[in-house]
């Protein structure tokens, strides 16, 4: 029925404007390749964003937990929350860089030659997302992932050995694995830039939008097209988890 559909999607999107928002910048949202997008997500702004969307977030969530579940399940000593069952993160900058990461690996079995400990990063992909970072490798089919594996390792002190990246097809449940390492010159590239747009929005300031045209495609696909050519106003001071 039609009527349920419209009904479910409008009170989503209500009560999705009610949860709270981030007042800070996350590591997640560094890496992307539109300087603006991220600064107008550090300044709190509303992007457009259909319910599909917010279930799809909502299901990639808890299919993550599942993976936890799996990974476990083959004697890895995965742990995704501390001894007070809050997710394992780091807070930095007066509270305005923050992250919140999926896992830290303690022990591999004597069946796996890895060393730990090492950060564990999951991520729930369609089909073609899936297939082309299994073909192409994470660092170049998703910057955005690799910038923020980069942060992470680099902020929970987590540096001397491989981050486990998993990937899961939501299509087919197969998992990818790959080995990230750490790369200190694109962390501290990654970690300069945050502080640039913060600066810039502190100072009232325009960070580069990634086109001057907003007819090209990401503009187009991008929550904040309506809102990008707006003027950016002050955080003030961030406030970390």
């Amino acid at each position: 029925m039609s009527e349920i559909n419209k009904l479910l999607d409008a009170k989503m999107l209500e009560h999705s404007k009610h949860e709270a928002k981030r007042n800070y910048l996350g590591a997640s949202q560094i890496g992307d390749e539109c300087l603006r997008k991220i600064q107008l997500q550090y300044l709190g702004k509303d992007a457009e964003i259909s319910a599909q969307t917010l279930r799809t977030f909502a299901i990639g969530t808890k299919l993550e937990d599942l993976v936890a579940d799996w990974i476990r399940i083959s004697g890895i000593d995965l742990k995704t929350r501390n001894d007070e069952g809050k997710q394992f993160g780091f807070c930095v900058a007066d509270g305005k860089i923050a992250g919140h990461v999926d896992g830290i690996i303690y022990a591999f079995p004597d069946e796996i030659a890895l060393k730990a400990p090492a950060l564990w990063e999951c991520k729930t992909m369609n089909h073609n997302n899936w297939r082309d970072t299994a073909k192409r490798g994470m660092m170049v089919a998703k910057t955005t992932y690799y910038a923020q594996i980069q942060l992470y390792m680099a902020y929970m002190k987590l540096t001397e050995n491989p981050c486990l990246f998993t990937a899961l097809d939501k299509d087919t449940s197969e998992l990818y694995f790959e080995l990230i390492p750490f790369d200190a010159e694109a962390a501290q590239r990654y970690s300069n830039q945050a502080v640039q747009i913060i600066k810039a929005s502190e100072n009232g300031e325009f960070m580069p939008c990634i086109s001057n045209d907003p007819s090209f495609f990401r503009c187009k696909m991008c929550g904040f097209r309506n809102i990008c050519r707006g003027n950016p106003t002050d955080r003030g001071e961030g406030q970390c988890f």
